[in-house]
């Protein structure tokens, strides 16, 4: 029997005991979430174990590291909903604005434009995306945002949980950012990594330290594959921290393209590999800008906004 025919019957077929998936036998996939073999009860899997735990264990490194090195479309932060230009990443350009009434992220560039067009025109001012009046109180937003969390919204999770962190409320912060990491939320991993990390309202693990950066990492945060960049980097593994330091910096990360070129300088990367990051990192950049943003940000500079 070939390598394919014998993958093939594990897959219709009790890798334990031989059973056929068929009639009122429903087999099960495994546990460990290799997608290698299906058992039809719990004590075929435990009978199995020892023949199929380091297979399986090979299998999820393998599948672990595909998805950690496939590029992401984008960084975690998306677009602009208004007009639709990817965000800029906090470290090279201005921040957006967290709306808590929708929890959108709106660009500066589309909120100035909309401040002003409502200033000229003596209007109210609204939220740029779904127009709820913003002249609330702190206690109004915060009862907004309460709603939000309430009606399982990860984005409001998330800011809740940041804005706790900043304050060193590190027990409530804990509790939203996991609850937002539960629900697919990139940023909240990414927080929960520097908590694990510094030991902020919970004991220091670098296990978990890593698993989290990983999952922001996949989700498209480059300032976690940096992270595993660095700790790649240190512990000799340059082949693994190269390919972490071109996802980041083709999402226009400047300190991944930095550490890019340290292992260029190092012979650990190639002088085409340093320059397609370098190409792909300003083409990034570029996407983020806009003459509404440029305007935005000259106001901010005078203060004149």
């Amino acid at each position: 029997m070939n390598s394919e025919a014998a993958a093939a019957e594990k897959m219709i077929c009790c890798a334990s005991c031989g059973t056929a998936g068929v009639d009122d036998v429903k087999l099960k996939d495994c546990d460990g979430g290799c997608d290698l073999v299906k058992y039809c009860s719990d004590e075929c899997q435990e009978d199995h174990k020892d023949n199929h735990g380091e297979e399986c264990k090979k299998k999820m490194i393998e599948l672990r590291d595909n998805d950690l090195f496939t590029p992401p479309e984008g960084s975690h932060l998306g677009e602009c909903p208004i007009c639709c230009l990817p965000l800029p990443l906090p470290i090279v350009a201005s921040k957006s604005t967290f709306m808590g009434c929708c929890s959108k992220s709106i660009c500066i560039g589309c909120e100035y434009a909309n401040t002003e067009r409502e200033r000229k025109a003596g209007l109210r001012q609204r939220c740029p995306y779904c127009r709820e009046p913003t002249t609330k109180s702190k206690e109004e937003w915060n009862k907004i945002i309460m709603k939000r969390i309430k009606k399982n919204c990860p984005a409001a999770m998330c800011h809740i949980g940041a804005t706790r962190y900043n304050e060193g409320d590190y027990k409530t912060a804990f509790k939203y950012l996991t609850k937002a990491a539960e629900l697919g939320y990139t940023e909240a991993h990414y927080v929960l990594s520097v908590m694990y990390q510094l030991g902020q309202g919970v004991e220091k693990d670098a296990e978990k330290e890593i698993y989290h950066l990983e999952e922001a990492a996949i989700g498209g945060h480059p300032g976690a594959g940096h992270n595993l960049g660095c700790f790649e980097g240190i512990n000799g593994r340059y082949e693994r921290a190269k390919k972490h330091f071109i996802i980041a910096a083709n999402l226009g990360h400047h300190e991944s393209l930095k550490g890019l070129m340290a292992l260029y300088k190092e012979g650990h990367a190639s002088k085409e590999e340093y320059a397609d990051a370098l190409r792909a990192y300003q083409t990034a950049v570029d996407e983020t800008k806009s003459a509404e943003r440029e305007k935005a940000e000259e106001a901010i500079k005078n203060g004149l906004w």
